[in-house]
């Protein structure tokens, strides 16, 4: 069974000026600070930037929800008529993500964890 977990990931352009902007309005440095990726967490909502989102089509912030059998729930998502919107993705330590477009054009983003045995 999914669950939702609170991840929001905004596609941005200059990843330097988007991070001073979130981190005045959250008031908190980000746990991480990458070129390709820049995270903040409150509790457990997790705001991150990415810079590279535009060239892979986001066209505004996506919310991710945590599965835990990336491959199924993609292939499910895609029998059901969605359309791969990013590929299944390792983005470092285990995690990997994808995102469909459904009919209507709504991206839905999915993210697995690493378990805990890796």
């Amino acid at each position: 069974m999914s669950a939702i977990r609170t991840v929001i990931v905004y596609p941005v352009r200059d990843l330097a000026v988007a991070k001073a902007l979130f981190g005045k309005l959250l008031g908190i440095t980000p746990y991480a600070d990458q070129p390709y990726y820049v995270g903040f967490r409150i509790g457990d909502l997790e705001v991150g930037l990415d810079p590279h989102g535009h060239s892979r089509g986001m066209t505004g912030p996506v919310v991710y929800w945590e599965v835990k059998d990336i491959r199924a729930t993609l292939q499910q998502l895609l029998d059901a008529g969605a359309e791969v919107q990013q590929p299944i993705t390792d983005v470092g330590g285990g995690m990997r993500i994808a995102a469909v477009r459904t009919a209507e054009g709504h991206v839905l983003g999915l993210r697995q964890s690493p378990s805990p045995t890796s």
